[in-house]
């Protein structure tokens, strides 16, 4: 079982190297990596789990957070609207994304980042996104809101990118033009 102790925190060399693609299909390894990230994720959002072994709730969590140097990402949340997203992904990539941007009005935080960071984190307001599933499926996914947020964020780590290099250095609070906040 995945721990806090198992994620590299700021300034581990994974978080900011590119990951390696994956190969397809999917190691038995590979598998059983994103089925643990996945099952982090959700013991994270169990309030007994989470509170019994100090686990922080996520709702994202990519291999390089784990110093793993692959294209894996995992992510489990339920958006504004009640709709869920559970996924571990496989060579993620964003295929087409919108003009207009969106920023979470309280912040990005990252299970990797044991502070508080203030400041914007402006980002594509829709995304559509190509992987592969754990079940070896090629998927295309059509995000917008927190979902587009969640996901770009993850897959930024597999960038070497962390949240904090989207915010404005000389403003944080700077709102980039056709920029919404998303509740």
């Amino acid at each position: 079982m995945l721990t806090m102790k198992d994620i590299v925190r700021e300034g581990h060399p994974s978080l900011t190297t590119v990951a390696d693609e994956v190969t397809i299909p999917l190691t038995e390894t590979d598998k059983q990596l994103l089925g643990d990230m996945l099952q982090f994720l959700k013991n994270s959002q169990d309030e007994e789990i989470a509170e019994k072994y100090q686990l922080r709730a996520g709702v994202g969590l990519a291999a390089p957070q784990l110093g793993i140097n692959k294209r894996l990402i995992a992510v489990h949340f339920e958006d504004g609207n009640g709709k869920k997203y559970s996924y571990g992904l496989a060579n993620p990539k964003i295929v087409s994304h919108s003009v207009e941007k969106a920023y979470l009005p309280s912040g990005e935080g990252c299970l990797s980042v044991d502070r508080n960071v203030e400041g914007y984190v402006p980002r594509h307001a829709r995304v559509s996104i190509k992987a592969i599933s754990m079940d070896g499926e090629a998927i295309k996914l059509r995000l917008k809101g927190y979902a587009a947020i969640v996901f770009q964020h993850e897959i930024d780590h597999l960038n070497g990118i962390m949240f904090y290099d989207h915010i404005n250095k000389q403003n944080p609070y700077f709102i980039p033009e056709n920029a919404k906040p998303v509740e």
